[in-house]
């Protein structure tokens, strides 16, 4: 077989373009020239209309159909809280519990498994559901992360619904066999014949406090670098509700990541109904017109807090909730970029191949010629940390609040 650069190299000496090899077109692409309005005009580039580009053999937009379930990324609106009745002051690990206990109501399939999670586990959130549901459907797994994942696996495969729980986000590394050679790749391999969608792996992470180097990890961009995955990281107990019923019931396998300090600090009125959020889709959860700040999981309280101190300042700032990492929402982020010209992006693990350097070089591609200052990233260091260095280690709201104003004075 003949190696695709060779193909592409002879393609285009005859003309042709490599994103031709995909739809099978011999219609000759037209050699790209630089637009002259555009090469005059001495207005900034985010003022500039886009009017030509040169081609890449590279899709801006992943197809992911022959990866996910056609039910992958509804279109569905978000719930309408005020109609969901009423409601109850929950914190993130009692929102987990109310979601799993709903989720297996209405699933007799769903079976919930994992390392201590028959008494409740170490945060308590399959608190009682053993005692509801039966020692058949909720119980112990000896200590084996990569048992768990294919177990989860192995029963989703047949038709169940797995909820395993991974003890700490820490110990996930054990299972990337699983997840990544047989969950990401059950549908695909088999030409989407079978699948194992089923699966839904919980998994607490983040930095807590008092965690240190083998408790405070943030794993999502080691997982979000495996096509055929939903990894998911909500920010707080009613979104986690909502997004954690749409993973169980999801067609596709979910990795569930919570953010553990969270597990009783936040507190919310969360609908005691039954309710789904889409996944693959962002929130702004705070509209503004100067600059975009994107993040997820537990640093959205940090994001929040570093939009008051910019609001003391006169700079109003976009708050988007990516929610679902990955697929990723890239329209909602692209929206606001065009405009606000300006884009942060913020998450507590290390800086370097994290999930922000992905929204970075897509937001880069997509929205060169509307940004107005360099994008900023705020994120953790390339290291490990103790107890002792947490509080260093961690992108505060000062730290964000330094890189709004650095954007900021690229407008003055």
């Amino acid at each position: 077989m003949m190696p695709r650069s060779r193909l592409i190299s002879i393609l285009r000496k005859n003309g042709l373009h490599a994103n031709q090899l995909l739809t099978g077109s011999t219609k000759a692409a037209p050699a790209w020239q630089p637009n002259a309005a555009v090469k005059n005009d001495v207005r900034p580039f985010s003022a500039v209309a886009q009017e030509q580009r040169p081609h890449s053999d590279t899709p801006s937009t992943v197809d992911y159909s022959h990866l996910y379930s056609t039910a992958y990324h509804p279109h569905s609106p978000e719930p309408n809280y005020p109609d969901l009745g009423p409601t109850s002051k929950l914190n993130l690990f009692t929102a987990i519990n109310s979601a799993m206990q709903t989720a297996m109501q209405t699933d007799p399939t769903a079976i919930m498994f994992g390392e201590d999670v028959s008494f409740g586990g170490v945060f308590r959130c399959s608190q009682n559901l053993r005692e509801e549901f039966g020692e058949e459907r909720v119980f112990n797994t000896p200590l084996s992360e990569n048992g768990i994942a294919g177990m989860a696996v192995g029963y989703a495969s047949a038709g169940g619904t797995s909820i395993g729980e991974i003890q700490f986000g820490d110990y996930i590394f054990p299972a990337i066999d699983q997840i990544v050679n047989e969950m990401a790749k059950f549908r695909f391999r088999s030409g989407n014949q079978w699948n194992c969608g089923g699966v839904t792996l919980r998994a607490p992470c983040g930095a807590v406090g008092h965690g240190a180097l083998y408790h405070s990890q943030s794993p999502e961009a080691y997982l979000a670098h495996t096509p055929g995955l939903v990894v998911v990281m909500p920010r707080g107990p009613r979104c986690a509700k909502g997004l954690l019923l749409s993973a169980i019931r999801s067609k596709d396998p979910v990795v569930f990541l919570e953010p553990k300090i969270l597990y009783r600090s936040a507190v919310e009125e969360v609908p005691d109904a039954d309710y789904e959020i889409p996944l693959g889709k962002a929130e702004i959860i705070r509209p503004g017109n100067d600059v975009t700040i994107v993040g997820w999981g537990a640093q959205l309280r940090t994001l929040q807090a570093a939009c008051d101190l910019a609001a003391k300042e006169g700079i109003s700032c976009e708050l988007i909730d990516l929610r679902t990492i990955l697929p990723w929402d890239s329209d909602c982020i692209k929206t606001s970029v065009k405009k606000t010209g300006k884009l942060i992006v913020s998450h507590e693990a290390p800086i370097t191949c994290g999930f922000g350097a992905e929204v970075v070089a897509t937001l880069q591609q997509e929205c060169f010629f509307h940004l107005e200052a360099p994008i900023q990233r705020v994120c953790g260091y390339d290291t490990p940390f103790g107890l002792v260095f947490e509080k260093h280690y961690l992108p505060d709201e000062k730290k964000n609040l330094d890189a709004i104003i650095t954007v900021m004075e690229f407008s003055l």
